[in-house]
């Protein structure tokens, strides 16, 4: 035995332990990754679908839809499409739950989207959600439970 051996043994524990809490920060999202990428394969074909008064999503998007279709239109991109694309890149954990709750704030958008198409100050109904809208709407919803299934699964630090 060497003198050098419990100093050895202590830097041993101590790299182990820094990958220890460095495995922590991050998650592996499973078959979960699929349905990920899918709803945010489904955002981007409804931009190509018609969204409102027979407006494509795109459409809508780059600024010919008013109000809070277009600003759906935008939380859907960015928390739907770039910042799931950023976090299963990552894997961390903090970046689970910011999509969770942007899931949630882009759904609860989607939502009163599709009531404002419906709705008018007069006494006749509005055109309507297209199909589009109402998919990337459900894609949100999906992206939603998905994200904060994930984000709630982490273990207990030991």
């Amino acid at each position: 035995m060497n003198a050098n051996e419990p100093d050895d043994l202590a830097s041993l524990r101590e790299e182990i332990d820094g990958v220890g809490r460095s495995a922590a920060k991050r998650f592996d999202p499973g078959a979960g990754a699929l349905t990920i990428a899918i709803a945010a394969l489904a955002i981007l074909v409804s931009l190509i679908l018609p969204w409102t008064d027979g407006i494509q999503g795109l459409r809508v998007l780059f600024g010919e839809g008013k109000g809070l279709p277009q600003l759906f239109a935008y939380a859907a991109v960015v928390v739907g499409v770039l910042l799931p694309a950023l976090t299963l890149a990552v894997r961390r954990w903090a970046l689970a739950w910011i999509c969770a709750l942007a899931s949630f704030a882009a759904s609860v958008a989607g939502v009163l989207s599709i009531w404002t198409t419906q709705t008018t100050t007069g006494h006749h109904p509005g055109p309507g959600p297209g199909l589009g809208l109402i998919l990337a709407v459900v894609a949100v919803v999906v992206l939603l439970v998905k994200w904060l299934k994930l984000a709630a699964s982490r273990p207990p630090m030991q």
